[in-house]
């Protein structure tokens, strides 16, 4: 089994490409189905407190596992869709959100970026 992002997004184009799905692969459509999904994601923690939402049963992670995959998917698949390398994106944001959240300014604290500022 593969851990390369390219090789989903290979997969995932295929799997739309065999099923003649690109034409609802949209941007659009698809990044409307990734909100979804994160919706999803959300209501299996919505109730828990912040210690039993790091101590699920085997059972539940298996479920948040799942809406994790879709989430994944579906970013991938727009990603692919719009042009958007996804590595070469995360690491811009890594170095941008390192910039604006310098260590020896924001450690231990999680406000926004704005909010330093103040």
């Amino acid at each position: 089994m593969s851990d390369s992002l390219e090789d989903l997004r290979r997969r995932l184009s295929a799997f739309a490409r065999e099923r003649d799905w690109e034409q609802f692969h949209s941007p659009k459509n698809l990044s409307m189905a990734l909100i979804a999904e994160c919706a999803e994601l959300v209501e299996h923690f919505q109730w828990l407190s912040e210690e039993a939402s790091l101590q699920l049963n085997d059972e539940k992670r298996r479920e948040v596992s799942l809406e994790l995959a879709d989430i994944l998917i579906y970013t991938i698949r727009c990603a692919d869709r719009v042009g958007v390398d996804l590595i070469q994106a995360a690491e811009e944001k890594i170095a941008i959100n390192e910039d604006r959240y310098p260590v020896d300014r924001v450690r231990g604290d999680a406000r926004r970026a704005e909010e330093y500022d103040k």
